[in-house]
């Protein structure tokens, strides 16, 4: 549910693995794009006060929820109310797994290294929202869910050389970063599905950490963009650790130094 950034390309590389992948989207014209992939393609429109879908779409082993709460955009508060649509079709069709897209956002900058065992003080109104969510579907009984909270995403499409290039005076410079490859969403989904690893908290972030200065200053300059200028100064942060992705899922991390990474020529 949710053929985005990430949701087409986790897709894509289901159905390269022989999976029978639904796929679903809002807008007509991207049915044939789905199609095209692979995908058997599905319209759902989901608002907080309905969700017209076909059935079929939800007779599945596994519903995928790729939706994103849109809180820059205004519409936080209908994220919470059309999850409970969703939640009320999964019942319905009987669907038994369930794995959530959240963020790591849902922890707050707390100066310290957080876990999947801490519990989230979110202080923005994304992270609020998200840990909402959560919430909801770790009340279930009818079914199983797997949340999986993403870093900081990068990948292609999101070149972080173009987040901070050619500012001044850029804040917290010191802090660490908690990013995510796509390659990595994708491989820690695979790992989820393939281990059955359903009624877990998954921090998906790669266990490496820069400065925020040296990152995103490398990853300026493999872009041939403006360099940024930071502060060199730490305020509030965090070091976000996935424990159960790698005791749980014995999962290895395609992207496990960001510095190697960047010396590639393509993201």
């Amino acid at each position: 549910m949710g053929c985005g950034w990430y949701g087409l390309a986790l897709a894509k590389a289901l159905v390269g693995k022989g999976f029978v992948i639904k796929g679903s989207t809002t807008s007509e014209k991207k049915l044939p794009l789905l199609r095209a992939a692979g995908i058997i393609p599905f319209l759902v429109d989901l608002t907080a006060h309905s969700m017209r879908y076909c059935a079929e779409f939800l007779k599945c082993d596994v519903l995928i929820i790729a939706v994103p709460p849109k809180t820059r955009s205004g519409m936080g508060e209908e994220y919470v109310p059309k999850l409970k649509h969703v939640i009320a079709a999964v019942i319905n069709h009987q669907v038994k797994k369930v794995v959530l897209i959240s963020s790591t956002g849902v922890y707050a900058d707390v100066n310290q290294e957080v876990n999947e065992s801490t519990s989230p003080q979110p202080d923005t109104p994304g992270g609020k929202v998200l840990l909402k969510a959560e919430e909801l579907f770790k009340q279930q009984t009818e079914f199983k869910t797997a949340i999986i909270r993403f870093g900081g995403l990068v990948g292609p499409g999101r070149d972080p050389g173009r987040f901070f290039a050619g500012k001044k005076d850029v804040p917290n410079g010191m802090a660490p970063v908690n990013m995510l490859h796509l390659d990595d969403c994708i491989g820690v989904t695979e790992a989820i599905l393939a281990k059955d690893a359903f009624s877990y908290i998954f921090n998906a972030c790669t266990p490496h950490h820069p400065f925020k200065h040296l990152f995103y200053t490398h990853a300026a300059q493999r872009s041939g963009l403006p360099a940024p200028e930071f502060l060199h100064e730490l305020k509030e942060w965090k070091i976000v650790n996935g424990s159960n992705v790698k005791t749980l899922l014995n999962y290895q991390y395609k992207v496990n130094n960001w510095f190697d990474w960047l010396k590639q020529d393509v993201l």
